[in-house]
Parts: structure tokens; sequence; C-alpha cells
């Protein structure tokens, strides 16, 4: 279940980059802008201003033991999703000895590595002018795994496995066919369907 995340308080919050420092003051006020000047987007709280309204959703926690001299020590590993469910969406990794600082961490770089999902209507079953889909087929990929993503009419839903159906209803997508090959990781199973949908940012449109 997606939990909605905490409002930061911009007024004390004291950017350390360039971007952070044109957010604060109301210059860029859109991810859009930001993936137009081209610049990594290195401070959490630059989304926490510009997209308010985001949720975040653990999508894999697991933990692992290593044997040192003092003992067993355990570390965990968090994947978090983060989208507001219009359009944006990031995937984050976090590891700490602790669950929660490593939700923490998890959930901060998933904000920085948030993109724009362009949507659409690319149905031939369709044909409607409604932002319900994907404009056109597209195919992202993260270590072995493959997700093929195909635009699909109004009402159908969201045709694919448990994580790809996560990520999507994150980013605000509501209909989609979707086929998985290769290898079953979640992390690259969630990294390759956000890969498609920025992968549809730089196709060229479709002629129909």
């Amino acid at each position: 279940m997606s939990e909605k995340l905490k409002v930061i308080d911009k007024e004390g919050w004291y950017p350390k980059t360039e971007i952070g420092r044109r957010v604060k003051n109301g210059e860029i006020t859109t991810l859009e802008q930001i993936a137009d000047l081209g610049k990594p987007i290195l401070e959490p709280e630059i989304i926490d201003v510009i997209l308010p309204n985001i949720e975040s959703e653990t999508i894999s926690v697991c933990s692992t033991q290593r044997v040192t001299d003092s003992g067993k020590r355990t570390q965990f590993r968090v994947v978090t999703v983060v989208g507001d469910k219009n359009g944006h969406i990031g995937i984050g990794v976090g590891k700490s000895s602790e669950m929660k600082p490593a939700m923490e961490y998890s959930t901060r770089n998933a904000k920085r590595s948030m993109i724009t999902v362009g949507s659409g209507c690319g149905s031939w079953e369709c044909k409607c002018t409604h932002k319900h889909s994907i404009p056109q087929k597209t195919v992202g990929k993260e270590g072995s795994t493959i997700i093929t993503l195909k635009p699909a009419p109004r009402g159908l839903g969201l045709a694919g496995n448990k994580i790809v159906r996560t990520v999507l209803g994150m980013a605000g997508v509501k209909d989609i066919w979707s086929a998985t090959t290769g290898g079953k990781n979640v992390f690259n199973m969630a990294m390759a369907t956000m890969n498609a949908l920025d992968n549809i940012n730089r196709l060229k449109p479709r002629v129909n």
C-alpha cells in the first residue's frame, strides 16, 4: 500500500545546489523544467517542493548477514518506488544495518531519480484523446530483465506482474499491455519498467 510522504518546511530548507536554490526561489516549478536543463537532482528536497503530493511504496525488503571478527552483522536492503500518480516516477535503493534508515535512504534516492512519464493513447483499439496509457510501444532493460510495454484500450487495466503494476500505477498509467523476459529480480524489474517509461521521452512520435 502506498504512503503519502511528509511535506517539508520550504522556509527551513537551505539548498546546496544551483537547482535547489532556483526551486526554492520559485524560478523552477516543475520536474520538466529540470529535465530540460539536463542536470541531475542531487537534493531530494527539490522533489518535496515541486511535487508535494508524491507517495511512496516499498516493493522489496531483504536482509543479509555477513560474518566479521566481531560476529554476524545484518544489513537491510530496501527498494522503494515514489510517484504522484500523475506522470512522475522514481525508484531508489537504501542499505543500512537498521530497517528505518534503509527505508529513508531508499526514499531519498528514489526522489533523486525521478523522471517524467509521457502519457497518451497509442492503442489502435481505442484511439481516444485521453491520457490513460502510453503513446507507443517501448522497451526497457535492466541487467538481464527486459520489459516491453504496449498501449492498451481504456478499461483494460494494468496487464502485468505485481512489480510492473506498482511502478506503472505510481506513474499514473491506467491501461497497459506488458511482457517480461529474463531475470525476475525485483529491483531489475522495477528499473526496467521505469527505463521503458523513460525511453518514451526519446522515441520519435509514431506516424499513423
